[in-house]
């Protein structure tokens, strides 16, 4: 865990960055609207009113949809599946190429020549062509909600470039002193991979996390705005969709479409400029002067 002046460190590194420090107040209000949806939307966002295409007026800031539904209060509560979305994504993602590059790296040989020219048969892939089709696959066989298929498709095509980071960090952690002498007092490959040497890419990994969920929401936007979302939910991909088949968009009803998009875009950008503050951090060569 993390000592008190290590988190004064990093709010160190965050505050002299401006861009850093707008981007994690950008991150706070974001996850805190997510929190505290059901406390922020005016109204359930499946309620409707009468008539449908209201323009934005102080009972509804951001007008209402083809059925009614008040526009804002979706983009309130869709924060939260946008989130849950990217966050569980890249965890998944990030955890699936840790395991493969630890395993890589640690053991070489053939092991690494395997799971290496896999992940690069993986990476050839076209990311977003072979996520749809995962989603097709995941959709149609699972028994469980969509959004876990959505969640595991963008997991399954993110975790190539993590394992590539970690195996070449744990190449040369393998080969420091006290690594060998851990092996020669016997401790099995189990316990030097898992309690040696993953502390040591702690670092890749929590940068890592924060890089793919951007990545993880902007995919989910995309699948959602192709279709493959999960219509029993509400995020802002999802939005998107409906204003295009709606024909929002040809209508000129600005108050549907333009407002989820500017949500994804400070989502995504939040959280890049915290994940440069984290990366900023965890290698110091990168920090500026105070």
């Amino acid at each position: 865990m993390m000592r008190i002046e290590s988190y004064k460190e990093l709010w160190t590194v965050i505050r002299s960055n401006k861009l850093s420090l707008t981007g994690f107040i950008m991150l706070i209000i974001i996850v805190f609207i997510a929190v505290f949806a059901n406390y922020i939307a005016p109204y359930d966002p499946y309620q409707r009113f009468y008539p449908p295409f209201q323009p934005p007026s102080p009972q509804h800031l951001l007008g209402t949809d083809d059925v009614g539904h008040d526009i804002f209060s979706q983009l309130i509560y869709g924060t939260r599946i946008s989130l849950f979305i990217g966050f569980l994504s890249a965890v998944i993602g990030t955890l699936i190429g840790l395991l493969i590059g630890l395993f890589s790296g640690f053991f070489g040989g053939a092991v690494d020549n395997i799971l290496m020219r896999f992940t690069d048969m993986w990476l050839s892939l076209p990311t977003l062509l072979f996520t749809i089709f995962l989603v097709a696959i995941l959709l149609r066989s699972s028994q469980y909600p969509m959004i876990y298929g959505i969640i595991l498709a963008i997991a399954l095509t993110s975790w190539p470039s993590v394992a590539r980071l970690v195996r070449s960090a744990v190449l040369s952690i393998r080969e420091r002193a006290y690594i060998e002498a851990v092996k020669a007092l016997g401790a099995s490959s189990t316990r030097i991979m898992f309690r040696h040497i993953l502390p040591n890419v702690t670092s890749i990994l929590v940068a890592e996390v924060v890089y793919r969920t951007s990545y993880a929401m902007l995919t989910e936007a995309s699948l959602s705005f192709l279709g493959l979302g999960d219509p029993t939910t509400i995020s802002w991909g999802m939005m998107l969709y409906y204003a295009m088949v709606r024909y929002a968009v040809v209508l000129g009803y600005w108050w549907w479409f333009i407002p989820p998009g500017i949500m994804i875009s400070i989502s995504v950008l939040s959280v890049m400029l915290v994940g440069m503050a984290l990366e900023e951090y965890f290698n110091p060569r990168l920090r500026s002067r105070y």
